[in-house]
């Protein structure tokens, strides 16, 4: 008779991808390997509401991961994570989005790998895919986007040196991480390539959440936009003309205001 699998193995670090914020997009291995972890080393876009599925007795440590505020640096993180394992605890590396996408997770299990420690990756709903998703844009449309990239808005420099002439295409949809704060400077890139100032853009705040915020402009208002609202991290920018029907396609906000009606 075949031996069930054990739920998560000592000594074995789990690299588990939470999705963009609503907990119940986590896939079911990835909360199941959340309930089963010794420690969990969290990520504050990766806890809100999954941490509820640990076991009461669970070591959490954060990590940090915010913008220009890391709790942790993250070779510090690498270490950790192997020291943890090496003391045969399950350990659950807890990332928001999925683990591949902008999440450093390749650096983290580089750094297991060096070290003989076994892993494993739980992909998970990233970002752009979900907060798309809930914001009522579809990344991908016939009659506008044939083409999906995601870049990242903050390089490894701080700099936004990235390639302009491509990302300008039109007949695509480019989603922006972590560029809130170099909004400014990836429209006026972007128009300086070749689209037009009225060219279609969102801003997704806190996206799958119930404070979810989506404000929609152009490349020529955005960053202003942007500031007036006040809006923060964590948030994407979408760009391309899959944008122009979100007013039509929207349904998470009017869901929330039915729920709140009901509640009054």
């Amino acid at each position: 008779m075949n031996q069930p699998r054990p739920s998560c193995t000592p000594g074995t670090v789990y690299l588990v991808g939470s999705g963009p914020g609503d907990p119940e997009l986590m896939t079911i291995k990835a909360a199941r390997l959340v309930g089963a972890a010794d420690v969990i080393v969290y990520d504050h876009l990766g806890a809100e509401g999954v941490l509820d599925l640990a076991r009461p007795d669970a070591e959490k440590i954060y990590a940090g991961k915010e913008a220009s505020n890391h709790a942790l640096p993250q070779e510090e993180i690498n270490v950790l994570l192997v020291r943890l394992a090496k003391q045969g605890k399950r350990v659950v590396r807890l990332k928001g989005g999925d683990p591949f996408i902008f999440g450093r997770g390749g650096e983290e299990i580089e750094t297991l790998a060096e070290n003989g420690v076994p892993f494993e990756v739980v992909p998970g709903v990233t970002a752009a895919a979900g907060c798309g998703a809930y914001a009522g844009i579809p990344l991908t449309h016939r009659d506008h986007s044939q083409i999906c990239i995601f870049a990242t808005g903050h390089l490894k420099d701080g700099t936004v040196n990235l390639d302009w002439p491509t990302l300008a295409r039109r007949g695509q949809t480019v989603v922006f991480y972590m560029g809130i704060g170099g909004a400014a400077e990836i429209c006026e890139n972007l128009m300086a390539n070749g689209l037009p100032a009225d060219h279609p853009a969102a801003v997704i705040q806190h996206g799958t959440s119930r404070r979810q915020r989506v404000l929609t402009a152009d490349l020529g208002t955005l960053a202003e936009r942007i500031a007036a609202a006040g809006i923060k991290p964590p948030a994407l920018i979408i760009v391309g003309t899959v944008v122009s029907l979100q007013k039509k396609l929207a349904w998470f906000g009017k869901i929330r205001s039915e729920e709140q009606r009901e509640t009054q």
